[in-house]
């Protein structure tokens, strides 16, 4: 199960983590976890919004979740596939969080994005 593991796949599961669990985050506290994301606090004090972000975030969760179900499968193409496409969600997080009037986060939220879609891309995960 961890026969495969090398150290280089440590920032691909830090980013596994950090999906799977921080997606879980507003189901206890959606308006801290809205402020977290990065957007202003009017958006944060909508209950509409709340509602939103509890949704969205379990889709996030969701993909965290498959990406570790496919890290311990040792299903790495699949893993790296999945980073790829993570991306797409960070260049999307990254636009709404400039057009909110937040342009610090959200180039931060872009630009990681791009940075995990390259990972995926390039296959760094299952190429090792």
């Amino acid at each position: 199960m961890l026969s495969q593991f090398s150290i280089r796949h440590l920032p691909p599961l830090l980013v596994a983590a950090a999906t799977t669990f921080g997606g879980l985050l507003p189901l206890f506290n959606a308006e801290y976890a809205i402020r977290e994301f990065g957007l202003p606090q009017r958006v944060a004090d909508s209950r509409s919004a709340q509602s939103v972000m509890i949704t969205s975030a379990a889709r996030i969760s969701a993909i965290g979740h498959a990406l570790f179900l496919f890290y311990f499968q040792g299903k790495l193409v699949e893993f790296d596939t999945l980073l790829s496409v993570l991306g797409h969600v960070g260049l999307i997080d990254g636009y709404v969080c400039w057009r909110e009037g937040v342009p610090g986060k959200g180039l931060f939220r872009a630009v990681s994005g791009l940075v995990i879609a390259t990972w995926g891309w390039l296959r760094l995960t299952s190429s090792v």
